[in-house]
């Protein structure tokens, strides 16, 4: 088969899939996952992620009560989730090592499969809307460090002095480390992530994540997050992955593509597709969770950690949750 037979059949099929939805639109979101055990959080700290939560799932929300686009959708919720401080993205980012807060984003449109994504910025105040940018005004999927911050001032994207990412309980976290040499000091963040999923009226799905790493990492150190099949992954007809955890292992599973693989291939349903790939995590000593949903609008949040700050919302309404025993 030629190339452009094979380019002209995978889009029919791509044009093709949204048929099968016959709902409506649909969102999830998370803001990481973690050991998150009940009592672990002050009563004042657990409403305030839920306010943060659903504060990302109403931006969401609001594109697609619109007939907006999924992938509008899934940035517009991630952006918020980088404005506020508790999530380890954007303005809550982590610190490497160094001392430095490093920014990596993934954005992915389930109806093209164009995907782009971004690693180690240092100046753009919405990684996520970088990403998407590299996908659309690019003819590359992924770009880092100094070049995607050059991309973003030439695109016109919004600016930051780095200090704007530094927040106090960020850099006390960094000097924790430093004391201790440990990956993180507090657990509830080991593998702070956020992300969206969505579709939209049309039945499109797409999907974004976000995150500052981890902390006190080293060697320019990049995760799953902006790694397209990894922590990012969607495909019209069969669904939509964002995830969180201990990213190498998710890339050396190719986590997000098995769960959208496992579906198409194996014609396994969404929550035993999502199972199944965080099992094969674990198995190799990962761990952490993702947010999924399949072509239907059905979400899943499949996780091996205690708990996962994560959201959904539909025509039907919203919630939040945040320990693994919790909601959905």
């Amino acid at each position: 088969m030629s190339k452009f037979i094979a380019a002209a059949a995978l889009a029919a099929s791509l044009a093709a899939a949204p048929a099968a939805f016959a709902g409506d639109w649909s969102l999830a979101i998370h803001g990481g996952a973690g050991v998150i055990n009940r009592g672990s959080l002050t009563p004042e700290k657990d409403a305030a992620y839920r306010a943060g939560l659903d504060a990302a799932l109403k931006a969401g929300s609001e594109v697609l009560e619109k007939g907006g686009s999924s992938l509008d959708a899934v940035e517009a919720a991630v952006k918020v989730l980088e404005d506020n401080p508790l999530f380890n993205a954007g303005r809550g980012a982590v610190f490497t090592a160094d001392g430095r807060n490093e920014l990596d984003a993934s954005i992915m449109d389930g109806a093209t499969l164009k995907a782009g994504a971004v690693a180690g910025v240092t100046r753009t105040k919405h990684p996520i809307s970088l990403a998407r940018t590299v996908m659309e005004k690019s003819p590359h999927v992924m770009l880092a460090r100094e070049g995607a911050d050059k991309f973003s001032v030439e695109q016109g994207l919004e600016q930051v002095d780095p200090s704007y990412f530094r927040t106090e309980e960020r850099w006390k976290q960094l000097e924790s480390w430093r004391a201790k040499q440990k990956a993180a000091l507090d657990p509830t963040h080991l593998y702070g992530t956020v992300g969206a999923v969505a579709i939209d009226a049309k039945g499109h799905l797409a999907a974004a994540t976000s995150t500052g790493g981890m902390v006190g990492k080293k060697w320019g150190r990049i995760g799953d997050s902006p790694i397209i099949g990894a922590g990012t992954y969607a495909q019209d007809g069969v669904c939509a992955v964002s995830a969180t955890g201990s990213g190498e292992y998710f890339i050396r599973t190719s986590a997000a593509h098995q769960v959208c693989a496992r579906i198409a291939w194996k014609g396994e349903d969404l929550k035993t597709a999502g199972e199944a790939t965080i099992k094969a995590i674990g198995d190799i000593g990962g761990d952490g969770g993702m947010i999924t949903m399949n072509a239907r609008g059905e979400v899943a949040f499949p996780m091996n950690s205690s708990g996962m700050y994560r959201g959904w919302a539909s025509a039907k309404g919203r919630g939040t949750a945040i320990y693994a025993d919790e909601g959905k």
